[in-house]
């Protein structure tokens, strides 16, 4: 399962396209300003992706907060401190920390969390981005999951 996900993101993470305009408005209007800088940022590859695992989330917990639906949105967002591009993030996932970038990029979910911190994001978003295991969160944690293993 995990090599399906892999070359699906790979292919789809070749493109430099940018989401659709009423996609972003979407995003826009789901994360607080500080947020959506931060999102801004993210390369368009994981920009798409983001909007999609959020899409899959809501579908598979309708019940969720704006901030859970937040942290789905911005999962990926320590991924930008290792400043791969999408070879040297298929190299990572292959040969592990061998490098500071390296181990950035597999420290993502922590470095995503210290982000948001940073720009005083709810808590609960950035507990999620973390993969924090408290019981109250587990259910969302485990929907977010589901929705990022495209």
């Amino acid at each position: 399962m995990k090599l399906q996900h892999l070359t699906k993101r790979f292919f789809a993470a070749l493109s430099q396209k940018p989401p659709l305009a009423e996609q972003t408005a979407e995003v826009k209007n789901t994360l607080t300003v500080s947020e959506f800088a931060l999102w801004s940022a993210m390369p368009p590859m994981d920009q798409r992706h983001s909007i999609v695992v959020m899409q899959r989330f809501v579908g598979l917990y309708a019940t969720a907060t704006k901030f859970e639906i937040r942290a789905a949105l911005l999962h990926d967002v320590g991924k930008m401190a290792s400043n791969l591009g999408v070879i040297q993030r298929v190299i990572a996932t292959l040969v592990g920390r061998i490098s500071k970038s390296f181990s950035d990029y597999h420290e993502h979910e922590q470095i995503g969390a210290q982000m948001l911190q940073k720009i005083d994001t709810h808590e609960i978003t950035w507990q999620l981005v973390a993969g924090d295991s408290k019981p109250e969160l587990q259910t969302a944690l485990q929907a977010l999951r589901q929705a990022d293993n495209i």
